[in-house]
């Protein structure tokens, strides 16, 4: 009995000073992450608009959530279509880019950084710039370069076939960078006595990149996707600087609504702030279902 009360005392005395040391921090992570989640996922399944005492309704809000509300589902589905296209097109010019310009010579490391400040600059000053640039004005970007070569001025902002195609865009211009510094970083980490080998055996260029490179790249290709599904997921800044209109929050026709500015729309347009934690818990399951999809792909892709 003696042992059993002197193991805690003995572990108290050999980390307590660790353990003291961690509460501030517990502490601040419970109150402003653990609690909120909490919360949110209580106010859920409530009808609460900020002022009055939530009133429970059960599943009431997913429901509906589900099978009464079309703009959701546009939402969905205009986001899924962003992903899929942002994602793809970004990885794969960022494994291009890492591919080019991996190199420890001086031009290679200005051009990765040229690539890269777009990751690092204020995402509000970048929509704003591309605001101008798309601006149906003869001022914008896009309009003067296009009357240069005779062409008309275009409603970039207005016209709903190009709202996904411009977030895309703008998506990819700020993101590859990013995704290229992390390919260097794999690329350099891959021995070069692999590529030798191969060489020997008769490998080309290409049957080295596709036998080689990309299976030794799996892990940073399955992290690249994963941090840019949940970042493309929670896109808002450009939707709400961009495309926002005086009575819309996803441009004209809701070309440009996705899940967050929905979100975001619900809770602090219309203060359905139940309505809006239910939309927030279904993008997370989203996310996390997927996030785990693409890590079960990697996983199994690794151990063939």
């Amino acid at each position: 009995m003696a042992t059993h009360t002197a193991a805690p005392r003995r572990r108290w005395r050999r980390y307590g000073t660790s353990y003291l040391m961690l509460l501030p921090f517990l502490g601040l992570f419970a109150g402003f992450l653990v609690w909120p989640l909490v919360n949110s996922l209580y106010l859920s399944f409530t009808k609460f608009d900020g002022v009055n005492a939530p009133e429970f309704q059960g599943l009431e809000n997913f429901r509906r959530l589900l099978f009464d509300d079309d703009r959701f589902r546009h939402a969905l589905g205009n986001t899924f279509l962003y992903v899929v296209a942002s994602i793809g097109i970004g990885t794969l010019l960022s494994l291009g880019l890492a591919l080019a310009f991996n190199g420890s010579s001086w031009p290679h490391r200005i051009m990765r950084t040229i690539f890269f400040l777009p990751s690092v600059t204020s995402s509000i000053a970048l929509m704003l710039l591309w605001k101008w640039v798309f601006n149906p004005g003869d001022f914008g970007l896009a309009n003067t370069v296009a009357a240069w070569f005779g062409g008309r001025a275009v409603e970039w902002l207005a016209t709903p076939g190009l709202t996904i195609p411009i977030l895309v865009l703008m998506s990819v211009w700020g993101g590859m960078g990013y995704g290229m510094v992390l390919y260097v970083a794999g690329l350099n980490t891959i021995p070069q006595e692999y590529y030798e080998a191969a060489r020997i055996d008769g490998a080309g260029t290409w049957q080295q990149f596709r036998r080689v490179t990309l299976p030794l790249l799996r892990p940073v290709t399955t992290y690249v996707v994963v941090t840019g599904l949940i970042g493309a997921f929670q896109v808002f800044e450009a939707v709400y600087i961009v495309f926002r209109g005086t009575n819309n929050i996803g441009g004209v026709l809701d070309s440009g609504l996705m899940i967050v500015p929905y979100l975001y729309d619900q809770g602090f347009t219309h203060f359905k702030l139940g309505y809006a934690s239910a939309i927030a818990w279904v993008l997370f399951l989203i996310i996390f279902a997927l996030s785990m999809v693409n890590l079960r792909i990697g996983r199994a892709l690794k151990e063939l």
